[in-house]
């Protein structure tokens, strides 16, 4: 503590304690403030008061609650530097760089979210959250390998987390382990029944295997309990044509168009 305190301090004058002992009422308030702005998802006041608190101290909770504030103004790359200075000066808190993974993963840089996880790995390798976000890391840089580790170990920490075993199912289909695939995704419906991901991930391990009608009706499950989504109509479609529905499969092709247009006009 005693570190801590003449890190954040420095070296002062009695003249000068004085003058910061006087900023403290300011500093709580403006910490109070801030924090308030910030729970009532009003991240722009949020960070003009939370930078006016750190200007008079240097406090870990204030900066954390700046990067927060920050990704909530979309401003990820600076969010991004306000928790590296905080790793600087906590560089045992695992909390610090599960907050980076998961900052640098919304900036889809994967790299970063990558070294960000191992550093957590180092503090404790058994960390669930950080072996799940390490997984997401290793999937952002096509590395199926590791990612497929990841998601196995995150499973086997905690074998109700529901998340891994929807990516661990996603990426066996893509890497053609049908069986694999489909025990996940079982597990998953098992589990969280109106989970919409697992529909879709159902139906595509059943086109996969040629089961069409199995495919089609999870397809209409997912659909039914989501927006339209171009993609998953035209893949409904490719089955309904497989099944000899002609004029199903042109409707689906005709409204996965339409929306395609919809959004080019939006952009």
């Amino acid at each position: 503590m005693n570190f801590l305190k003449k890190l954040f301090r420095g070296n002062t004058t009695p003249e000068e304690e004085v003058q910061k002992q006087g900023d403290v009422p300011d500093f709580e308030a403006l910490k109070r403030d801030g924090l308030r702005a910030l729970n009532e998802r009003n991240p722009s006041e949020a960070v003009e008061l939370l930078r006016q608190a750190l200007q008079i101290q240097n406090d870990f909770e204030v900066r954390f609650a700046l990067s927060n504030a920050l990704v909530g103004c979309n401003q990820l790359a600076k969010a991004y530097e306000e928790l590296q200075k905080l790793a600087e000066i906590q560089p045992g808190n695992i909390n610090v760089f599960i907050r980076m993974a998961e900052v640098a993963c919304e900036m889809k840089n994967y790299t970063a979210m990558g070294e960000a996880c191992e550093r957590g790995k180092l503090l404790d390798k058994d960390n669930v959250e950080i072996n799940l976000l390490y997984a997401r890391a290793c999937l952002g840089v096509d590395d199926s390998v590791n990612a497929l580790a990841m998601l196995t170990k995150t499973i086997l920490l905690n074998e109700n987390y529901t998340e891994a075993y929807q990516l661990r199912g996603e990426l066996l289909l893509k890497m053609g382990d049908l069986d694999g695939a489909e025990a996940d995704v079982e597990w998953v419906l098992n589990h969280k029944i109106t989970l919409s991901d697992a529909l879709l991930l159902k139906a595509r391990i059943e086109n996969a295997r040629q089961h069409h009608a199995n495919a089609l009706e999870f397809y209409n499950q997912f659909i039914a309990q989501n927006a339209l989504n171009s993609d998953v109509l035209r893949e409904r479609s490719a089955v309904k044509q497989a099944l000899g529905d002609q004029q199903g499969a042109a409707d689906d092709l005709k409204q996965a168009d339409e929306l395609d247009a919809e959004e080019q006009q939006v952009v």
